[in-house]
């Protein structure tokens, strides 16, 4: 048996289903014995595709996404994806073909020490240096890539290596650890503590999502009456529409959310990640006491100095806290919930055009059901998506917000659809996100993964100019030219749809999310609206 072979093998015993990528000289091995295996390889149109792909898929399932590269630029074209994953916290194991062994000490065409490359972005990063080695490669990226807290998993495997008709080894039993149950005593600190308190508040991280532990959390909040924020990665883990949902926390400016922070004096961290929102911009005055419940030790930052650190698995300290705990008097947070909601809901009839962001919003959330998932790029409209898109489920709003990369939400939304077949899956994108990679238009049409592209299109960098303005006051270099969205989606034989007034938005979505197949939607978006939420929030009075 080839060293290929084994290795396609390795990957079936790892139960995967598909592989992203794109085939080149240095991996045809590879791609050879895939054709007799049980693994779908999904051809892409752009590597980064490919990783954005199983970036999303990872994230959603819990199980390692797979994507596959030749040598040099097709390895490198993985890198944004990849750290984008890495920084996300989602599951990938990346390959790359490589230059012979024979090769590596000299000067040779399109070799790069992938090795150390992918390093820095990657939780583990090794080269396949003989066929026998190939089960234990393959079982420990699969293991670090998905233990807590999960990322990437990097695989270089020489040409020759792959060749070698010298592998009679077998794959490795799959296994993996589960987090033990956190200590009583530190359960107690945690109970003592949030029963003391006058003012506690949860915020709640991306790693309860990963845990499996959104009904905990709720459950938890509802039997200490504690009001619950979510950052952008963990939308949905409490439901917007509960009574002790604060929303999202996450702008780097003051939002309303940020007046429950400002009154707690107890603060639970539950499943946070630094990335998701760095503790000197909810904790500036290091004045609240600090509970952390994770499955692993919290980071050192002078931000986050703990009261107590409860590690172990989320959801039986969750409970196991809230058999001990006194529960909070009256409701908190009633008077901010209100204001929350009735911004939700101010401009749902609104009939300005070009339309307004939370209009947009409004109109999405009405025409998907509670498990339809949402896909956001990196722009302006991110920033919108994360304070108004109101998300009922866990893992039905992603929101990169650990490396935050554009072009993730058109090849993230394959992903999706292929890990939930039986969903509708959204990508809302700007226009400057949407044409990095708009060539995945091709892969969703040939592999049959219908989903809805939304673009708001401005024909700026948005988000760039909505800094310009705030801290010059004049913009430089932000305006583009677009194509014919419409006509560009029908080129590649997708439905394409353009919205004229803000009336006719709510049938263009559920057209398009009728439509067997791929969808692109046209939307001009009024990003007047940024500065204005700007000054609305730099004038912010706290309605608790």
């Amino acid at each position: 048996m080839k060293a290929a072979e084994l290795f396609v093998r390795c990957l079936e015993n790892e139960d995967v289903g598909h592989v992203f990528g794109i085939p080149g000289e240095e991996n045809l091995d590879v791609m050879d014995a895939i054709l007799d295996s049980t693994v779908r390889f999904v051809t892409t149109r752009h590597e980064q595709g490919a990783a954005f792909m199983a970036d999303v898929y990872g994230r959603l399932t819990g199980k390692a996404g797979v994507c596959l590269a030749t040598l040099g630029p097709g390895a490198t074209n993985l890198i944004t994806g990849v750290a984008d994953a890495n920084m996300d916290r989602a599951p990938v194991v990346a390959i790359a073909g490589q230059a012979a062994t024979t090769r590596m000490h000299k000067e040779s065409h399109q070799y790069l020490d992938l090795v150390r490359l992918f390093e820095p972005i990657s939780k583990y990063s090794t080269q396949i240096r003989a066929p026998q080695t190939v089960p234990e490669v393959v079982r420990k990226a699969f293991k670090v890539a998905q233990a807590e807290k999960p990322g990437v998993s990097f695989i270089d495997f020489p040409e020759d290596i792959a060749a070698l008709a010298e592998a009679d080894a077998e794959p490795l039993r799959v296994q993996a650890a589960a987090p033990p149950d956190p200590p009583s005593r530190k359960v107690d600190q945690a109970a003592r503590v949030i029963s003391e308190a006058r003012y506690p508040v949860v915020m709640a991280g991306n790693g309860v999502i990963r845990a499996g532990a959104s009904a905990a959390l709720v459950a938890f909040a509802e039997t200490l009456n504690i009001p619950v924020a979510t950052t952008f990665m963990a939308k949905g883990a409490m439901p917007c529409s509960h009574p002790l949902s604060l929303g999202t926390i996450g702008l780097q400016s003051r939002d309303y959310v940020s007046c429950g922070f400002d009154r707690a004096d107890v603060i639970i961290c539950v499943g946070y990640d630094m990335i998701e929102y760095h503790p000197y911009l909810w904790h500036p005055n290091r004045d609240k006491k600090i509970i952390h419940i994770d499955a692993s030790p919290a980071e050192v930052d002078e931000h986050y100095i703990l009261e107590v650190g409860v590690v172990g698995d989320i959801g039986s300290a969750l409970a196991a806290i809230a058999e001990s705990a006194t529960p909070a008097e009256g409701s908190p947070a009633a008077g901010l919930r209100r204001t929350i909601l009735e911004e939700f809901e101010e401009h749902a009839a609104d009939t300005g055009f070009p339309v307004k962001p939370q209009k947009i919003l409004w109109d999405l959330r009405q025409a998907l059901e509670p498990e339809d998932i949402v896909i956001s790029d990196v722009g302006a409209h991110k920033m919108w998506v994360a304070r108004m898109y109101q998300a009922e489920r866990p893992n039905t709003c992603i929101i990169s917000n650990g490396f935050a990369s554009m072009g993730i939400a058109l090849p993230g939304a394959i992903g999706a659809r292929i890990a939930h077949p039986d969903r509708a899956v959204v990508a809302v994108t700007g226009d400057a996100g949407f044409l990095m990679n708009s060539q995945e238009l091709e892969t969703a049409i040939r592999i049959g993964t219908p989903i809805v592209v939304l673009v708001w299109s401005d024909a700026e960098y948005g988000l760039i100019k909505w800094k310009q303005m705030m801290h010059f006051g004049r913009e430089s270099h932000i305006r583009f030219t677009n194509p014919d969205f419409v006509r560009y989606a029908e080129s590649f034989g997708a439905a394409g749809f353009r919205v004229e007034s803000a009336g006719e938005l709510s049938a263009v979505l559920r057209e398009a999310l009728s439509h067997d197949g791929v969808s692109v939607i046209d939307c001009p978006v009024d990003y007047a609206e940024n500065l204005k939420l700007t000054e609305k929030l730099g004038q912010l009075v706290c309605p608790i």
